[in-house]
């Protein structure tokens, strides 16, 4: 179970509000999971702690160099390898789409190294040396990793046990059995009109059970016609008459 998660990027004060507040504060603070972050600059040997360059062969921008990138990641997790301490994963428009599954895949192992990438890019040397996995969070350019990395280490870190204070709220929400999560409701009871559903104020847990389980059916499908259909003919965990 993972206990460990590294950062590694150019600017680590990003870092700082996330860890100190709400669920993943708590983590942090009750000891559920250890979190550091490290500056890249701090493994430069230069004196102006460079961490990039002009690409070989032109182009606008500049490029991650290897040598720091390399530096850091060997001295958290060692050499790639057999012996590595730690599951190293490049947070990049290149990578996997990060999907539910994979962060459940993350939260199985002792220890991660997130490494933010920026600019343009990263030398792919730094890549083939030092790096396992390369993860995307979706279809669409940011400025730099850490807001993926970010993403990764709330959607891990909220897996682990002990971190949320009910063990279900994990195990019913979207994407854990292929569906989305259906409609939600609080008090009032009746708010401008509008009513919570009978069947939630009824007391009958089974109805209930069965019930939202038909509204995330009804709600995936709707709006996720991909994950309704990726699990083939009447959509997950559904016979062919519930269709």
């Amino acid at each position: 179970m993972l206990r460990r998660i590294d950062v590694v990027t150019i600017f680590p004060a990003l870092f700082e509000p996330l860890l100190r507040e709400s669920i993943l504060g708590a983590a942090v603070a009750g000891g559920q999971v250890d979190i550091a972050v490290h500056d890249l600059r701090s493994f430069t040997t230069d004196r102006h702690h460079v961490v990039d360059d002009a690409p070989y062969g032109g182009g606008p921008g500049m490029v991650m160099k290897p040598e720091p990138l390399v530096a850091a990641i060997e001295a958290i997790a060692g050499r790639k390898g057999a012996d590595r301490k730690a599951w190293v994963v490049m947070l990049s428009p290149q990578g996997a789409r990060l999907e539910q599954g994979k962060l459940a895949g993350f939260a199985e192992r002792e220890a991660l190294v997130l490494v933010c990438g920026r600019y343009e890019g990263v030398d792919q040397r730094a890549i083939e040396l030092a790096v396992d996995e390369e993860i995307s969070i979706g279809d669409y350019v940011l400025s730099g990793g850490e807001v993926p990395a970010m993403v990764v280490i709330e959607g891990v870190t909220r897996l682990l046990p002990g971190v949320l204070g009910n063990p279900d709220s994990a195990r019913f929400e979207s994407f854990q059995d292929g569906l989305l999560e259906g409609p939600q409701y609080t008090r009032p009871a009746i708010f401008r009109g509008q009513t919570v559903p009978e069947i939630l104020r009824a007391g009958d847990h089974g109805a209930v059970a069965r019930w939202r389980k038909e509204q995330a059916r009804a709600t995936t499908r709707a709006r996720r016609p991909d994950l309704w259909a990726a699990a083939g003919t009447g959509g997950p965990g559904v016979t062919g008459e519930d269709t």
